[in-house]
């Protein structure tokens, strides 16, 4: 009984960590309204495609590379990644790297080192010690001397070009920015920089340079774990014939759940694509409860069989298409840092769509009987994952 009191106790103190820290937390947190820019966007859905693309461009960098990931693994993949980094380094290239703290905890230092200036994203700190260790930086962006960047789902590490045999093909979408929204992911990562730092590295042009339009109009959403749901339930209500989601983790909030049922009682079809293989545990029954309520309103979901799916994607209709480093759960919508690009270019959606019908090819329609056919210890597993969804 002792044991079970103790037990009780932490979960308590815990749990009041947690509560009062994203309270304070949300306080302080001040909605960034993107403005609509215009520049070049190229997709890229494979790792070693966007990866060649990536470290040429790090190889041409002149003046500055300002990097953010989420995760940096000490494999084959990194240790390039660090090497082309040091290499920068040596040519008189000023680097700031960015990762987070939780994502690549246990990094060497002997790598970090190699990096210009490193720095960890959100490091866990007194008081509410509990929410910020769940409070991460999910952002990935880069920028090359204020000219190029980047955002998207991948990460730096083998998995994310298919060599980690757990997950084979991995299949994300990422993009390559080039034209005046460069400055907006070079703002943002200002920020984090100096969060993480204390230190700005100022608004010259040498980090702000000129630049020109594109052929693609676009707009950048940051957020802090605060106010993405309302823009998401936006996206839904704007809805007028089709929603297509792709997401690796699908735990709405109640309130989108209800903006997506309405959405299908005025006639939108939705789509929803998602994995087959889970890469953490619970967040594939996590999911179920949903689809399960969405399937009997007439939902078409897709569980992609080629590899992992780690995509983030939205389409709206033919108007509008949002990519970037959010996922379609609570953790993205009520804690994590994110990154998000709403794209406004018809001929870039019509890419994008013609994208996800490819995924959709190499996927299985998910029905109603699947879930009748579920052993009963799915159940309980879905339970649990329905009690600790705001987390997972």
């Amino acid at each position: 009984m002792r044991w079970l009191a103790i037990i009780l106790i932490l979960l308590f103190l815990l749990l009041l960590d947690y509560k009062w820290g994203e309270k304070v937390s949300k306080a302080s947190v001040r909605k960034k309204i993107g403005v609509e820019r215009e520049s070049n966007l190229t997709l890229f859905t494979a790792g070693e495609e966007l990866f060649d693309d990536y470290f040429a461009e790090l190889e041409r960098a002149k003046h500055h590379i300002h990097i953010l990931f989420y995760i940096v693994r000490n494999d084959e993949i990194g240790q390039r990644f660090f090497s082309l980094l040091e290499q920068k380094v040596n040519e008189g290239v000023e680097v700031r790297l960015l990762v987070d703290w939780v994502g690549s905890f246990g990094l060497p230092s002997s790598l970090r080192q190699k990096s210009g200036q490193f720095a960890f994203a959100n490091r866990p700190t007194l008081p509410f010690f509990f929410y910020k260790l769940n409070e991460r930086n999910h952002r990935k962006i880069t920028v090359i001397d204020g000219k190029i960047g980047y955002l998207g789902g991948f990460n730096i590490g083998k998995e994310y070009i298919g060599q980690d045999p757990k997950f084979g093909n991995w299949r994300d979408y990422h993009l390559k920015i080039v034209g005046e929204g460069v400055h907006d992911l070079q703002r943002q990562f200002q920020e984090d920089w100096k969060k993480a730092t204390g230190q700005s590295f100022g608004n010259s042009e040498r980090y702000f340079p000129p630049l020109q339009k594109g052929a693609m109009k676009h707009r950048f959403l940051p957020t802090d774990g605060k106010y993405l749901e309302e823009e998401f339930i936006q996206l839904i209500k704007q809805a007028k014939q089709k929603i297509i989601i792709g997401t690796p983790y699908f735990i709405p909030s109640k309130n989108i759940m209800t903006a997506l049922l309405e959405a299908m009682k005025r006639g939108v079809q939705l789509t929803i694509v998602a994995p087959t293989q889970a890469d953490h545990p619970l967040v594939k029954e996590a999911a179920y409860p949903y689809f399960r309520q969405l399937l009997r309103a007439g939902a078409h979901i897709y569980q992609f069989n080629n590899g992992f799916y780690h995509a983030k994607v939205i389409v709206i209709d033919d108007d509008i298409c949002d990519i970037g480093t959010a996922n379609f759960d609570r953790r993205s919508l009520f804690i994590n840092y994110e990154m998000n690009c709403y794209i406004y270019d018809k001929p870039f959606i019509q890419h994008v769509k013609q994208t996800i019908e490819r995924d959709i090819s190499t996927s299985t329609l998910l029905t109603e009987q699947y879930f009748q056919q579920q052993p009963w210890f799915y159940r309980l597993k879905e339970i649990a994952a329905t009690m600790t969804a705001p987390l997972l």
